[in-house]
């Protein structure tokens, strides 16, 4: 029992960790959630707004000006969508802790962003996809892929 114990102190850590995605892993792995066509936006428009957001990285933090910190693959912001428990007027409209947008496993974050898209102002909410990726041909960021 001990030793079982000590086993999983040893990998809890592990689980925990976040994860650099290649950039077609992370395509197959957004298809899988169901992102693809999602109101509307590419797989595409997904994978270019992670490129620029986060570099494919789900352990990305950004602190704002406002107070308000992003977290994750999509930079998602703890002012609306998660909880961090230091983010003055936090609304967690997507009722999670913002922790676990920085895991390895990005379902949470995906079923956030679908919160997030379906809102009223589409994939706007993300600046860097506003600036970079809308209006550009995003079928480059999956093409190659086998999806």
């Amino acid at each position: 029992m001990k030793a079982l114990l000590t086993l999983v102190f040893c990998l809890l850590p592990l689980a925990a960790q976040g994860k650099v995605y290649e950039r077609c892993e992370l395509a197959a792995a957004m298809k899988r959630l169901g992102l693809d066509n999602y109101r509307g936006y590419s797989l595409g428009n997904w994978v270019c707004a992670a490129n620029y957001e986060s570099s494919f990285n789900t352990q990305a933090i950004n602190r704002n000006t406002d107070g308000s910190t992003d977290y994750g693959i999509l930079q998602i912001n703890s002012r609306w969508w998660c909880n961090d428990g230091k983010t003055p007027g936090a609304k967690n409209v997507c009722g999670i802790p913002c922790s676990v947008l920085l895991r390895s496993d990005i379902t949470e974050a995906v079923k956030c962003a679908k919160r997030i898209v379906s809102d009223g102002n589409g994939m706007n909410a993300w600046v860097a996809w506003r600036n970079r990726c809308k209006g550009t041909d995003v079928s480059r960021w999956i093409r190659g892929c086998r999806l």
